[in-house]
């Protein structure tokens, strides 16, 4: 595999078969990098030999961990202000359609305002097709709320 990076500190050197610049000898690992205890803290010196240490599983980050747990809980939030948005509105639309129902079966002149501003008296099919459109309005928002479908 090529790549124009350094290969990570785990690769050991015998597996690298060329540096850049042309050289084949293995670079010197930087001297900064100083192992250090993991219990106690302190950083062992330069030229003391490591430590027979097991190798080293990779260690959960606590706070990716923690900025995960924290964005989930958002999302969870998010949707749940959504849901209850969404039933608000679904409530409020239901009220609406039982109220003018209510008020087309009463039988009284209904009048509506067309396109132009200018008033209209609601005829036999008019009153029919609002009739059909709140009916419908009713049993699409009275009730339990639709399952979501899975995306």
């Amino acid at each position: 595999m090529f790549s124009d990076t350094a290969p990570p500190a785990s690769v050991p050197d015998k597996n690298i078969l060329k540096r850049p610049g042309g050289g084949n000898a293995p670079m010197p690992a930087p001297a900064a990098a100083a192992p250090a205890n993991a219990e106690t803290g302190a950083v062992a010196p330069a030229g003391a030999p490591p430590q027979a240490a097991a190798p080293q599983l990779p260690t959960v980050d606590k706070e990716l961990e923690a900025k995960k747990k924290q964005a989930e809980q958002a999302e969870a939030n998010r949707q749940k202000a959504e849901e209850q948005r969404i039933a608000q509105a679904r409530a409020e639309n239901c009220n609406r359609a039982r109220q003018a129902k209510a008020t087309l079966d009463t039988g009284v002149r209904v009048a509506t305002t067309n396109a132009k501003g200018e008033r209209e008296i609601m005829d036999d099919k008019a009153r029919a097709a609002e009739t059909k459109r709140l009916d419908d309005v009713m049993r699409s928002d009275c009730g339990p709320m639709p399952k979501a479908k899975p995306q």
